[in-house]
């Protein structure tokens, strides 16, 4: 059986910057999760940093230039938690090849997790195309990634891993 790391938000754990969940209603997910196939993660928490935390964005490119060392994570104080960022996206692939997970559904917009896009690193509210530290990590490492508006698509891939080859 195929297991899907999940980001531990999406599954109801109050462990976002500001101290809350992104619960995801959705009946595959609890399909899922019934099934005993999910294994919930949370990154930034897994890499040392707190609840509630300061709010973070990548600044200088996304999670691709920061595993490449050319952008860096800062909080909106300036401080920089590159680190924790980097040890929670090495945790979080350590745990996907722990479970025998190639799936990943991750928390779009976030510094660790987005997988289309994420903050521009200006504090200002604006998105920009790229991905987080730990989709990014995931991805190189060959762990398919979706957001949570794309479980239909992860249920396609699953459904396609799990289908014995002719």
């Amino acid at each position: 059986m195929e297991r899907i790391l999940v980001s531990a938000c999406l599954l109801g754990r109050p462990v976002r910057y500001d101290g809350a969940a992104k619960r995801v209603n959705d009946e595959i997910v609890e399909r899922w999760r019934a099934e005993g196939r999910l294994v919930s993660f949370c990154p930034e928490v897994s890499g040392g940093l707190p609840v509630p935390r300061p709010p973070a964005e990548i600044v200088g490119g996304d999670g691709s230039a920061v595993l490449d060392g050319t952008a860096t994570v800062r909080t909106d104080s300036g401080d920089d938690v590159t680190g924790a960022f980097l040890r929670g996206a090495r945790l979080a692939l350590e745990a996907a090849r722990g479970a025998g997970a190639r799936i990943a559904i991750l928390k779009e917009g976030s510094p660790s997790c987005g997988t289309i896009r994420v903050y521009d690193g200006r504090f200002a509210g604006t998105l920009v195309p790229g991905h987080g530290v730990t989709t990014a990590l995931l991805e190189r490492a060959g762990i398919r990634v979706f957001n949570e508006d794309q479980i239909e698509a992860a249920a396609a891939c699953l459904k396609e891993l799990e289908t014995p080859s002719p």
